[in-house]
């Protein structure tokens, strides 16, 4: 009879929780018992487990095995915890030390012949560790490269169950990360000066870029929405490091980190298409949910092209993360939570028909109305632009000046977000987006004459309280681009008009 325990990690969403996991070898039938709210993955454990054992060379205990995972009233889930319950019972069994295994982590699903696999959410899992000063870590030897993220850990990778027993009872290293951190390179940007003409549209654009503000693109087919859309990740800044590790952490357990490098310094761009499910957009799925498209986007652009096609559900589900920066998720075995803080791009046609010419248009008046009241008034009032694109006529003419490129255009918003920056550091914002509008009302005061077409619109019902604190923060943006201290009444009006700009 012996008692032996391990350590492990369960991930609630990008948290991880340190999980003991306790084997006791007694007296009775002969079996394994396996308590503590697993899932069926985990459930299935002991089975893959008992296998890799007995194909890598060692002993089964023929006794009653009960095996614990603590805290026994939080679900866990997945086949991460196949090493730490191998390694648990063999400790119980006296095959290796038991002092071993003392404050050491162990991650990995385990093949039936004693291969380590790797497991979805390594790195948060190593987050948790370091956070409770763990030993060491073991992993899969292939997540290393991914595991080197995280830095201030003994981390230790393994190839077979073999390698993991051999290294508790003193007999041999594991593999340990080598090299600098491999930094993924991301696609180049396409280039801005491909669109042509559009000025008003670019415009919202830059401004959408240097304040993160949210854009809507409405034109007929064919006048460059998604051209614009896809270009919007050129202008924005890198991530920073703790940025692209928060990043990481979300593909992580998603299981989608890039092949070419587990850190990117590049915004994400995610487009889902109209035929997403719920699950797929807002993240689901059985269990605990897994990350969608709105986390994956988290800190890049989230477009969501024909917007007016897509059925209204959706659509209304982005109200909650585009106000909170976050996405909350109940299911059965739990409630999760995911970073979902992106900018919003919307882009659709003006009508069903969409011709290339709105004179063109056959649809009665009613129908145009209906088809974009898909777009909800509390939707669009958590949108701070909107633009227009009209059909292109005139560009094969002599003497057509270009447009900017990426890198003009990018140079003024990196400048007017250093700008932002250096106003909102000790608040812990980094984008006029973020600032709430009590703060721009109250700490940032404008004079009474600036912010007067606020007030008509107010009175009007031109625009909501809401709407009116979104104007508010692109009129900052606006003056940022422009190298101003605060903005003046011309400013103001402008963010007014984009606000307020017709889209029918």
């Amino acid at each position: 009879m012996g008692l032996a325990r391990a350590w492990s990690v369960a991930l609630l969403g990008v948290d991880g929780r340190l999980v003991e996991i306790e084997a006791d070898i007694g007296i009775g039938l002969p079996g394994v018992h396996l308590v503590g709210l697993p899932d069926a993955a985990l459930g299935e454990a002991k089975d893959r487990v008992r296998s890799a054992v007995v194909n890598s060379g060692w002993e089964w205990p023929n006794r009653r095995i009960t095996l614990a995972l603590s805290p026994a009233t939080m679900r866990k889930a997945g086949s991460g915890f196949d090493l730490a319950l191998a390694c648990a019972v063999l400790a119980a069994a006296g095959e290796v030390p038991v002092s071993r295994l003392d404050r050491a982590v162990l991650v990995g699903e385990l093949a039936l012949d004693g291969r380590l696999r790797p497991v979805p959410g390594v790195l948060p899992c190593l987050l948790a560790a370091r956070g409770v000063a763990a030993r060491a870590v073991v992993v899969p030897e292939s997540t290393l490269p991914e595991a080197s993220l995280v830095t201030g850990l003994p981390v230790l990778g393994a190839r077979r169950l073999n390698d993991v027993l051999e290294w508790l009872k003193g007999r041999a290293e594991l593999v340990r990360p080598g090299g600098p951190v491999t930094v993924a390179d991301g696609e180049p940007a396409p280039e801005l000066a491909d669109v042509l003409g559009q000025e008003h549209a670019r415009a919202a654009l830059e401004i959408a870029a240097a304040g993160g503000h949210h854009l809507l693109l409405v034109g007929p087919p064919g006048t460059g929405k998604t051209m614009l859309a896809r270009r919007l990740v050129g202008l924005l800044p890198e991530l920073t490091p703790d940025e692209a590790l928060e990043l990481a952490a979300v593909r992580s357990v998603a299981g989608k980190l890039p092949r070419s490098g587990p850190l990117s310094r590049t915004p994400p761009f995610i487009a889902p298409h109209q035929s997403a499910s719920l699950a797929s957009l807002v993240g689901g799925g059985g269990g605990l949910a897994k990350p969608g498209s709105v986390s994956l986007a988290h800190l890049g652009v989230l477009f969501v092209d024909e917007a007016a096609e897509w059925p209204s559900h959706l659509l209304e589900s982005l109200r909650t993360p585009l106000e909170e920066g976050e996405i909350r998720l109940a299911r059965t075995d739990g409630s999760v939570r995911y970073p979902a803080r992106f900018q919003l791009v919307l882009a659709t046609n003006p009508c069903p028909c969409a011709p290339a010419h709105d004179r063109d248009c056959s649809c009665p008046s009613s129908v145009r109305r209906r088809y974009l009241a898909k777009l909800s008034g509390p939707l669009l009032d958590r949108v701070d632009l909107r633009a227009e694109l009209h059909p292109l006529v005139g560009l094969c003419e002599p003497g057509h000046e270009p447009s900017e490129s990426t890198a003009t255009v990018r140079a003024r918003v990196l400048a007017a977000r250093a700008a932002a920056r250096a106003r909102w550091v000790e608040f812990g914002w980094h984008t006029n987006a973020e600032v709430p509008g009590t703060v721009l009302r109250t700490g940032f005061r404008l004079p009474r004459p600036v912010v007067q077409p606020l007030d008509v619109g107010l009175s009007r019902g031109l625009l909501t309280a809401r709407g009116a604190d979104r104007a508010l923060r692109v009129a900052w943006t606006l003056a940022d681009l422009a190298g101003a201290s605060r903005p003046d009444r011309d400013m103001v009006e402008r963010a007014i008009q984009f606000k307020e700009r017709r889209v029918a």
